[in-house]
């Protein structure tokens, strides 16, 4: 079936060149089975390898996992220390295929509030992957989107203060450069998992024309066919950015 998929894809068009998900609905499948939470998101470093392989064969160059929210600082200790040790376990185990690969991995978000045997997994799998070009994979760890508007706000205000910029000359592009995907295209598809119509607080600026596709799929059982399904409802729309179509006048 992927196959045959990938071939549709091939023939429909446009592929977009950097998608976005918010990976949703680990805990509610470990409960359906009677797991405790941490199991689903175990059970979820599958799903992150069919997305990357996925994304690498239909062509994607760049693809922005939402792995861990600043909200999720306040889940239980004992579920925050299995996230942490989930994210160390990937960087240690995936490090070499993924450059093998030729993944070039990115870890972005306040990552000061990492431990030091996490921020240290996340140092050596984003060194060890430099410099791949099949794909850009984007970990979003300890990510708000509304903080990180915030801290691009602050940062603006005190170039402004210091007299390096002129208020009158910030535009969206001064806005950009100060965000943690400053220099990448924003995302042309969002992909939710669990069949949730949510953002959840994430990339609120970079999402503003960005199509949507929701997929019913629990996150630990999302394969790449349904990325590939995502990326099909895609390329059946029409991008108008708030312009009107041919026709319409």
């Amino acid at each position: 079936m992927s196959s045959e998929t990938l071939e549709r894809i091939r023939l429909g068009g446009g592929v977009p060149r950097h998608v976005a998900v918010i990976m949703d609905g680990n805990g509610r499948w470990a409960v359906q089975r009677g797991m405790p939470r941490h199991a689903g998101h175990r059970h979820g470093m599958s799903a992150v390898r069919e997305a990357v392989e996925g994304a690498r064969e239909a062509g994607v160059e760049i693809l922005t996992l939402f792995a861990f929210s600043t909200e999720n600082w306040q889940r239980p200790s004992t579920e925050i220390g299995a996230l942490m040790a989930l994210l160390r376990l990937y960087a240690e185990k995936e490090r070499r295929e993924l450059r093998k690969q030729g993944v070039e991995v990115h870890v972005l978000g306040a990552l000061d509030r990492l431990d030091e045997g996490t921020r240290k997994a996340v140092d050596a799998i984003v060194d060890g992957t430099r410099g791949g070009d099949a794909l850009r994979l984007n970990l979003m760890i300890s990510y708000s989107g509304r903080e990180e508007l915030l801290r691009a706000m602050r940062s603006i205000a005190r170039d402004a203060v210091a007299g390096d910029v002129d208020p009158e000359a910030i535009d969206e592009d001064a806005v950009e450069r100060k965000l943690f995907t400053a220099g990448l295209p924003d995302p042309d598809l969002l992909i939710r998992t669990s069949g949730e119509f949510r953002i959840s607080n994430f990339l609120l600026w970079q999402l503003a024309y960005t199509e949507i596709h929701v997929s019913p799929v629990l996150w630990p059982e999302f394969t790449r066919e349904d990325l590939f399904q995502a990326v099909l409802d895609y390329q059946g729309r029409e991008r108008r950015f708030g312009r009107v179509t041919a026709g319409e006048g």
